[in-house]
């Protein structure tokens, strides 16, 4: 293998800070998970719906789960994080957000080589991300 070859396998500088960053978010959004599941199922933070009624609630479809429970749909579960089984939410938005931190990374990398094609598809998927969570369509965020 020659030397071209060696240097056309290695990761760029932006990939190894993007692959950085998403261990320490994936570790740390696993963290936040398990402390927010301890204090749901402590009862540290009182649940929206007890623990008990869950589980009669199973086979219900989600309309109905939400009518019963009074849950809210879309982004209002923002309003219920004092409730230990919404405070969950909190590790799966981390997680989600990292995706997005990590592509801004590859953005900043990419305009300062200027690859403006790299550049303008790592924009798109932070765009596309972040409307597909938003809600804005009727997907996401709920």
């Amino acid at each position: 293998m020659n030397e071209q070859e060696k240097l056309a396998r290695r990761a760029s500088k932006e990939q190894i800070i993007y692959a950085n960053i998403l261990v320490v978010g994936v570790w740390s959004g696993i963290a936040i998970m398990g402390i927010t599941y301890f204090l749901y199922l402590s009862g540290i933070m009182p649940p929206h719906v007890d623990l008990h009624t869950i589980t009669t609630l199973w086979d219900k479809g989600v309309k109905e789960y939400l009518e019963l429970t009074h849950s809210p749909h879309g982004w209002g579960w923002i309003y219920y994080l004092k409730k230990g089984d919404f405070l969950n939410y909190i590790g799966f938005i981390w997680l989600a957000v990292m995706t997005i931190v990590c592509y801004l990374v590859l953005v900043k990398g990419y305009l300062a080589k200027k690859d403006w094609l790299y550049s303008g598809i790592a924009i798109l998927e932070i765009v596309v991300l972040s409307l597909a969570a938003s809600g804005l369509f009727g997907s996401g965020g709920h």
